[in-house]
């Protein structure tokens, strides 16, 4: 797999439209810090270790619905493994007129893209959230 994270809200992504409850996908540290963000904005119920079908670490996400209609209307992935895209704090993207989020890796960890702009960070933007 070249795109983890890419993989990962794909997974999201098709949870969602089948209306699922919980997806899992395989575990990591920096997948792991991102399902940190997208529960602390509210995009998802949480997520909790577990151990995959196939023997190996896993991650267990818990989806967030309201009123039957996903939280998460569109999840796309920005920097991919063939074009990555930084940026200073400035250039900073605000998804849908700050209504969505972006997910940024900075030097001081991953966070979004408000946190960003307060710790007065730039650094990769991983994803949008909206």
């Amino acid at each position: 797999m070249n795109d983890p994270i890419g993989d990962m809200l794909t997974r999201i992504r098709n949870a969602q439209m089948r209306h699922k409850s919980t997806v899992i996908t395989p575990a990591s540290k920096l997948r792991g810090w991102v399902l940190d963000v997208l529960a602390d904005e509210g995009y998802i119920r949480g997520y909790e270790p577990t151990t995959g079908k196939d023997g190996h670490p896993a991650l267990e996400i818990s989806l967030r619905y309201y009123e039957g209609a996903p939280v998460i209307r569109e999840l796309k992935r920005v920097s991919k493994p063939g074009r990555r895209v930084y940026m200073s704090v400035n250039d900073l993207p605000a998804p849908r007129q700050g209504l969505g989020v972006s997910i940024v890796s900075t030097p001081r960890g991953v966070m979004s893209d408000a946190n960003a702009r307060a710790a007065n960070v730039g650094g990769e933007v991983l994803c949008t959230v909206f």
